[in-house]
């Protein structure tokens, strides 16, 4: 028997239910019943049935055991093999080496202690996926002193596959505080946060586009100055390069550092004034005011700079800018001196002394780092202060100027190029922002020996590197540029960065030009999440049989992969 469907013009196929044989050559039909009415699942079964196949409760057939997320620890973990990062961590598979992977899809997915990650791993594919699910926070402290001992060669790799000769590299340092007595790297300096706490300090290396290559950890009183020499050392020796241009903010490429690299043919640099050096220049008629009536930019040079190439810029957004900040800090440090007033005037009966207000005075006077507008008359029972506004005028005349120094000529970098390389230091900073905030978890730093601290930050670096070429891809899905590099060759080096069109529009209608919706990478790996992994146990008789069956991906869950360049 089976079943055939009868095309009727004009109105529903008829379904009937028919058994056939052959007679004298002949194909002879007859009709059992008339199916039409039928539901379409009731006729789909009947189907199945006339099969052979045995049918039976889907309750008592298929049973799912667990459900996990996994779709965001494939999206990761392919995405480190098409960078061929596991190989470049090292070149044969390992247990040490698939700890360290399942930390860098952790630090990204959810980041936390060593003991949490092994119990986290257990909530999604991943400990499975990486055969890791024994592991034990031992086992990842372990692995990290084995990524440490390595950490050299994987970063001459990363700097072969992603600086040449004659390339520009990127360099700043940061900072985290530390909470604990163990580490000795932890010593008190004033965190970026503008507080004086122990912390531990750290320097990046990236290439012009903001990729990481090689991170180093000092003391949190080490000077960002005198990190210069080992990064000097590691361009050429460690990675063999025989000349490269690097970038640093004014207080790391210093007069100092700078003598010392002119011994060096093969360290070229851009770096920028200190405002001392802009009002000599100002001061001596160098830098003429004047120029910026009617440009935003200009080459200069000077005596006191020999063999370098000077290029002021002036920036009225940032005149302006600087001009609130220094009013709202004046403000500031007037309330901090009101309250003085107030106390030494209520003291009557026991009168304060001339030293008792100057330590009063000193305390507060330099907190907002504007104490050299002020004038202070202190005496005993007594005190008083205004404004120094011949000091506070002479201040705001340099207000939106800077200007950018280098030793590269006008052929390897116009006027203009050279402004654009110095403000690239901007990549490194959304490094440490990306490490720092919710995305990577940098800190928390949870280790007391200095080798695991250094393993730690290494590791977060490594997973930021991951997440650098993933935000590059997902950009289209992201409140970001997706032309970055392009916007910056060719907009204003010295304006103020406006965004595109295209970026105004995700931002105003939280939806790209296609429809998709615009994410940020937490709420992006949130809904990778939702993609999981069911194990399932099949009944069949007496037999029990287990399987693995995938949700079916959504149709952004499949744009993300194809923007990653992943199979699923």
């Amino acid at each position: 028997m089976y079943i055939e469907s009868v095309p009727n013009h004009g109105s529903k196929s008829t379904l009937l239910l028919r058994e056939s044989h052959r007679e004298k050559g002949r194909v002879i039909k007859r009709t059992i019943a008339n199916l039409t009415d039928w539901p379409d699942d009731l006729v789909a079964n009947f189907k199945l049935l006339l099969k052979g196949e045995t049918l039976v409760p889907l309750n008592g057939f298929l049973t799912i055991d667990q459900t996990i997320p996994h779709g965001h620890v494939h999206a990761i973990l392919e995405t480190i093999r098409s960078l061929e990062l596991d190989t470049i961590i090292a070149s044969k598979s390992s247990r040490s080496r698939d700890l360290i992977l399942a930390m860098i899809v952790s630090q990204l997915i959810s980041p936390a202690s060593k003991l949490g990650m092994t119990r986290q791993w257990h909530q999604t594919t991943l400990a499975k996926t990486l055969d890791v699910e024994d592991a034990t926070e031992d086992d990842l402290y372990d692995a990290l002193d084995w990524l440490l001992r390595r950490q050299d060669r994987i970063e001459a790799k990363l700097a072969k596959r992603h600086l040449s000769e004659n390339t520009v590299v990127l360099y700043d340092m940061s900072n985290s505080t530390y909470y604990g007595t163990k580490c000795s790297l932890a010593t008190h300096a004033m965190n970026k946060n503008g507080s004086k706490k122990p912390c531990i300090a750290y320097g990046l290396l990236t290439n012009r586009g903001g990729c990481p290559i090689a991170l180093s950890v000092y003391p949190g009183k080490k000077s960002d100055t005198k990190t210069i020499p080992d990064q000097v050392e590691k361009l050429r020796t460690r990675f063999g390069l025989q000349r490269v241009v690097l970038v640093g903010d004014r207080g790391m490429i210093t007069n100092t550092r700078i003598e010392e690299f002119r011994t060096h043919e093969a360290i070229g640099w851009i770096s920028a004034l200190r405002t001392e050096a802009i009002k000599s220049l100002v001061d001596t008629g160098t830098l003429q005011l004047s120029l910026f009536d009617e440009q935003n930019l200009a080459e200069i040079t000077s005596p006191a700079f020999p063999g370098e190439r000077l290029v002021a810029c002036y920036n009225p957004f940032l005149a302006a800018d600087r001009a609130r900040t220094r009013t709202e800090l004046l403000e500031a440090s007037e309330r901090a001196f009101d309250a003085i007033v107030a106390e030494v005037q209520r003291r009557t009966r026991t009168p304060m002394t001339e030293q008792q207000i100057s330590l009063k005075v000193g305390a507060v006077r330099n907190r907002k780092k504007v104490g050299k507008h002020f004038r202070f008359t202190i005496a005993d029972n007594h005190f008083s202060y205004e404004r120094n506004e011949a000091s506070i005028t002479e201040e705001a005349r340099l207000d939106g100027i800077y200007v950018i120094r280098t030793s590269e000529s006008e052929q390897l970098f116009s006027a203009d190029d050279a402004v654009r390389t110095y403000k690239g230091l901007a990549d490194v900073e959304t490094a440490f922002r990306c490490m720092k905030s919710l995305d990577l978890c940098i800190r928390p730093i949870r280790h007391w020996t200095n080798e695991h601290v250094r393993a730690h930050l290494f590791l977060c670096t490594l997973a930021y590197y991951v997440q650098w070429h993933m935000r590059q891809a997902l950009a289209p899905l992201l409140f970001a540029e997706e032309r970055l590099p392009d916007e910056r060759a060719h907009r204003d080096p010295v304006a103020r960065a406006v965004p595109s069109e295209a970026v105004q529009r995700k931002k105003n209608h939280k939806a790209t030009d296609d429809g998709w919706p615009v994410h940020s990478w937490k709420t992006i790996m949130s809904e990778m999440g939702t993609l999981c992994r069911n194990s399932c146990r099949v009944t069949a008789g007496a037999t029990d049989r287990c399987i693995e069956m995938d949700t079916t991906p959504s149709e952004l869950q499949r744009h993300v992969f194809d923007l990653l360049g992943v199979h699923y």
